[in-house]
């Protein structure tokens, strides 16, 4: 059966180190599982990989569109499944790496996704509700999918509320196909992960993020569009539309990021085969055995 190793953890838990240094050893090489990584030009915001950290390992599902498009778990698990079987043809491990719950699970479990078109008609009502609002509709209609989705955003909101909506009936929990793979998940813990987020934080202010959202708005996205990808995005964007100042700006991203880190945790304890690991030798003994 084909193999791919899993790894994943919170923001700033070191996932990126771990696996070039595994994938280097044992002749891998690397898909992003990241929901906002996919976009081009957000690269400091979302702590992209550049081609000097890469070390010379492909990386694949970067840049793959333009941050004005809607990109779905869909796409993401058509296009994952063609990059991971062209890797294995290269007789090659594929290493699944990153924090997106969801996307993980679309690759790992094979699992169906609804396929409700969009209703733009709908979508438009719905965008006039602030994120607060469409939560506790949600929470109403479909309190079990309220209970993992990120209630401050406000793209995934609308999703969940138009599949409720759409087809009269809360949103299926994922159904799994029998997966093709044979998988080894890997999961990162980090003790000082306050202290992590913060100096990570620092870092990218310090390199340019706030430039990097003046840019991505000249380039003509919308300020809500920019707050729609949430976090350094949309607290840049606030900061720079002067609704809030530069300390509070830094507050609420290190405040959020914490809050996103706990939500990402609670998403990965329920699935069981995680094995979680404190150090690179841990890990690379359990990738030894798996091979």
């Amino acid at each position: 059966m084909k193999k791919i190793i899993v790894i994943l953890g919170p923001t700033a838990s070191g996932k990126t180190d771990l696996s070039i240094k595994l994938a280097k050893k044992f002749n891998g090489e690397i898909v992003s599982a990241d929901s906002r990584q996919v976009y081009k030009r957000m690269d400091i915001g979302t702590g992209k990989i550049t081609k000097k950290e890469m070390k010379g390992i492909p990386h694949y599902l970067l840049d793959v569109t333009s941050p004005k498009k809607r990109f779905t778990v869909l796409q993401y698990q058509k296009l994952a499944l063609m990059v991971i079987n062209k890797i294995l043809k290269k007789g090659k491990i594929p290493f699944l790496v990153g924090g997106t719950g969801f996307y993980i699970q679309a690759v790992a479990d094979g699992i169906v996704i609804p396929r409700v078109k969009p209703d733009w008609k709908l979508r438009k009502k719905l965008e006039k509700k602030n994120a607060k609002e469409l939560f506790l509709m949600l929470k109403k209609l479909d309190p079990n999918r309220a209970k993992n989705i990120d209630k401050n955003n406000p793209r995934r909101l609308i999703r969940a509320l138009e599949i409720v909506i759409k087809t009269k009936k809360p949103v299926p929990p994922p159904k799994k196909n029998k997966s093709q793979f044979k998988i080894l998940i890997i999961g990162v813990k980090r003790e000082n992960l306050k202290e992590r987020i913060r100096k990570r934080l620092l870092r990218r202010l310090k390199v340019g993020m706030v430039e990097e959202v003046k840019k991505l708005r000249k380039s003509g996205l919308s300020w809500k569009r920019l707050e729609e990808f949430g976090l350094e995005y949309c607290y840049v964007a606030k900061y720079l539309q002067k609704k809030i100042n530069y300390k509070e700006m830094k507050e609420k991203i290190q405040k959020e990021s914490e809050h996103f880190a706990k939500r990402q945790i609670t998403w990965f304890k329920r699935e069981k085969q995680i094995k979680w690991i404190k150090n690179y030798k841990e890990a690379e003994n359990l990738v030894k055995k798996f091979l």
